[in-house]
């Protein structure tokens, strides 16, 4: 198995994701981890900029992506993505794990989808992927497959 640059698309709302991070990490690859992606920086989240972001009004929204901490969070972000050979996405997770794993397949970079039966929904553009696999329990033997493609 080859060792890859990792950029893991999910949510904070994926109970999965830490674990995901262990057993890629553990297996030797680098993987960015949107929820800690530096020391002393836990990641980025819209309660920082402010408490009522829920209520925001598209107007709102568009100010808030202004605000210093929000494009903090992209750079992070962003340069991850960037710098990744490959992507993973576990799901469930929401429109903006979908943006980051539709950018790194557009980028040409291998992406993996992680599929989950919690909030389980068929998508048939995730055939742009290199990979589909049922489960977490699938993932490394997944990336092993994708060694051997282009």
């Amino acid at each position: 198995m080859k060792t890859r640059k990792i950029y893991l698309a999910s949510s904070w709302r994926n109970e999965q994701q830490p674990q995901a991070v262990k057993i890629l990490r553990d297996a030797g690859h680098e993987v960015y981890d949107f929820r800690h992606p530096k020391a002393g920086y836990d990641g980025f989240s819209w309660g920082e900029i402010a408490a009522n972001w829920l209520g925001w009004t598209p107007e709102g929204y568009i100010e808030g992506l202004q605000h210093p901490i929000a494009q903090t969070g992209f750079a992070y972000d962003k340069d991850a993505l960037d710098q990744c050979d490959t992507c993973v996405l576990l799901l469930p997770c929401g429109r903006s794990a979908h943006i980051e794993a539709g950018y790194a397949i557009g980028a040409g970079k291998q992406t993996l989808i992680v599929c989950s039966p919690i909030k389980f929904e068929p998508e048939l553009m995730y055939l742009l992927a290199a990979k589909t696999v049922a489960g977490i329990d699938d993932m490394l033997p997944a990336l092993n497959e994708m060694d051997a493609m282009p």
